[in-house]
């Protein structure tokens, strides 16, 4: 077992390893290098949300669709075909000479969402004739999103470094993430064999069609909000998104190859899971640059905020991802002492702990960091968790779709947040000291925010007890949801799921 083990952890993942570093670099590696990008562009700071914005649609959009084709074609192909969109929208982004074609390219290098769930598939695949399958599942789940908290770290260190290295070439500052693509690329190439399962089917089509507009209504309307506030055109825009929804679900049930399989939303052990990546999703993608202005306000003016300058803010940032690393990686040590469900449930436990303290324990850096540390904790346990544990809980065949709708209503829920924290930090006049106004976010706002973040962790705390007790467990080999066992040689019989040859 240990063999098996190792060569599991030490093959496939470590490959792997290389490309959710990769990710976490495309992520953070970008951040301090916004403004030099804004004047390379001749746009306005404000301009940037647009960024944000056109990849959290593109994001929300192809998770399902590519998780659907790597269910049906081979997860590792739709993972080197993301890796290679990724690749020349990221060469897009470094000689972009326009703000429309930078946009675009932008958008289009939001393809590497798709990774993580495509990568757990390949693991869990890989690991599922082993009887201690979910348990090598979580590690290496543990083990990869380490190296995308890991990537993130230092893609924001680098870019901020190579950006006063090499200025006036910011060409080249923009090349170096496509050179890790290149190389993660070829690492998949090389390095990680294809597991082989094949669920078959037909594409949907009109699924694909009437999802993506769905998706489109409600993130676009969202969007609009940080522009012109809550009007007329947000409403009527998520009242059709939603609108969308409902006749989604009504054309999947009638379809016989659906892209997702709407079944699995009423597994006891799937429902909950769903639900708490949209909840995780406001804290996790939503609460972050509430974080980093509250940081940057001067208390002497406005009588809050922590007074830092980028370097200190950056001191904070960091050390709220670096919790989120150790979290990601006591995940799988954790679970083999305590059931899954029970990790998820206190991770969930920890965020709301960590972002309701913030409600009395601001007043300091220590204070704030503090208290970013506990819901960091609890944060990246849940990263590494939610998608381990729709792969252990779905059919063998769905493992892809079951993964990336974690990250799709994970996306939805940061999106309903950013629209909502922006509403909330612009509630209120903000005086300074002096009696002048002040641009900063208003206090009342940012207690707001905390809140919520703590609110909807809660919420998903309470439905996970939801959750059966023996969910996410090593299922028997060859005993799930009818696929056949597999052979000493891992093939099937005949009559299962299409596999490669």
């Amino acid at each position: 077992m240990r063999t098996s083990r190792a060569t599991l952890v030490g093959g496939v993942v470590g490959a792997l390893v290389v490309v959710e570093f990769t990710s976490g670099v495309l992520q953070g590696y970008y951040t301090p290098l916004f403004t030099d990008v804004a004047r390379h562009l001749g746009i306005q700071d404000a301009d940037i949300n647009w960024f944000e914005a056109a990849q959290l649609l593109l994001s929300a959009i192809v998770v399902p669709f590519m998780a659907r084709l790597g269910d049906m074609f081979g997860h590792r192909k739709i993972l080197i075909f993301s890796l290679v969109v990724t690749l020349v929208a990221s060469i897009g982004v470094a000689f972009a000479p326009t703000f429309p074609i930078f946009i675009a390219a932008w958008a289009l290098q939001g393809f590497y969402v798709v990774w993580l769930p495509m990568n757990i598939s390949i693991i869990f695949l890989r690991a599922r004739d082993r009887p201690n399958s979910a348990a090598l599942t979580r590690k290496g789940a543990g083990l990869i999103v380490v190296a995308l908290q890991a990537g993130a770290i230092i893609g924001a260190l680098a870019g901020g470094q190579l950006g006063t290295i090499f200025e006036g070439r910011l060409w080249l500052t923009l090349s170096v993430p496509a050179v890790l693509v290149a190389v993660a690329l070829l690492v998949v190439i090389f390095k990680v064999p294809d597991p082989g399962v094949r669920a078959g089917g037909k594409v949907d089509s009109r699924g694909t069609v009437v999802l993506s507009l769905a998706l489109l209504a409600i993130t676009g309307g969202l969007s609009l909000v940080r522009l012109h506030g809550v009007t007329a055109w947000v409403f009527g825009m998520v009242l059709l998104g939603i609108f969308l929804l409902w006749v989604f679900v009504r054309v999947e049930q009638r379809s016989a190859d659906p892209l997702i399989d709407i079944a699995m939303f009423k597994r006891p052990e799937l429902w909950p899971v769903f639900l708490t990546s949209a909840l995780f999703g406001v804290s996790v993608l939503g609460a972050q640059g509430p974080l980093s202005t509250f940081a940057r306000t001067d208390p002497g003016e406005v009588g809050y905020g922590l007074g830092a300058n980028s370097a200190t803010a950056s001191y904070l940032i960091g050390g709220y991802v670096m919790s989120l690393l150790v979290g990601a990686g006591l995940f799988a040590q954790v679970s083999r002492s305590l059931t899954p469900r029970k990790v998820l449930i206190g991770a969930s436990a920890l965020v709301a702990t960590g972002y309701f303290a913030l409600i009395p324990f601001h007043d300091s850096f220590g204070q704030v960091l503090g208290c970013m540390i506990v819901a960091g904790v609890g944060s990246g346990a849940l990263v590494a968790a939610l998608p381990a544990a729709a792969a252990a809980a779905a059919p063998p065949h769905q493992t892809g779709v079951a993964t990336g709708l974690t990250n799709t209503t994970k996306v939805i829920g940061g999106s309903f947040a950013s629209s909502a924290f922006a509403l909330a930090l612009a509630g209120g006049a903000v005086v300074t000291t002096s009696g002048a106004e002040s641009t900063a976010g208003s206090l009342s706002g940012y207690i707001a925010v905390w809140a919520i973040c703590g609110g909807t962790a809660v919420v998903a705390t309470i439905f996970l007890f939801a959750v059966p007790k023996v969910a996410f467990m090593s299922p028997p080999i060859g005993d799930v949801d009818g696929l056949p066992a597999a052979d000493a040689g891992g093939a099937v019989a005949p009559d299962a799921h299409p596999r490669e040859g």
